[in-house]
C-alpha cells in the first residue's frame, strides 16, 4: 500500500493533477487532497486504484527496504516525454500488426 506523500511524489513525477488522476483512478479529488496532506486516509481499494493509476502512468512505488519508502519513474524523462507526446497526437485507432 502507498503513502500519502508517495500519491504526491508520483503525481509529480508523471506530471499528472489530481483531477485527472481522480479521472483516471475513479477516487474523488478531495479524498486525493486529503490523502496527500495527510488529513484522511482512503480504504484500502481506493489507494489501490490511485497506485495502478500512477503505475500505469510510469510510476514505480519503492517499498521499505531499510533505506525508506520512495518512488521513480519506469521511464527515463525523455521516453516519458515521448510516450506523452505520442498519446496526445490523437488519429485513427488502427491494428498495430504490420502485414
Amino acid at each position: 500500500m502507498i503513502s500519502g506523500s508517495q500519491c504526491r511524489a508520483a503525481r509529480a513525477l508523471v506530471e499528472i493533477t489530481r483531477g485527472k488522476l481522480s479521472d483516471r483512478s475513479g477516487v474523488g479529488e478531495s479524498v486525493i487532497r486529503d490523502f496527500e496532506r495527510k488529513l484522511g486516509k482512503p480504504d484500502d481499494a481506493a489507494i489501490r486504484l490511485l497506485q495502478e493509476a500512477l503505475e500505469g502512468l510510469g510510476a514505480v512505488f519503492i517499498g521499505e527496504n531499510g533505506g525508506g519508502i520512495g518512488v521513480r519513474l519506469k521511464f527515463t524523462a525523455a521516453e516519458a516525454r515521448q510516450i506523452a507526446r505520442l498519446e496526445g497526437e490523437g488519429g485513427l485507432v488502427a491494428s498495430d500488426d504490420v502485414p
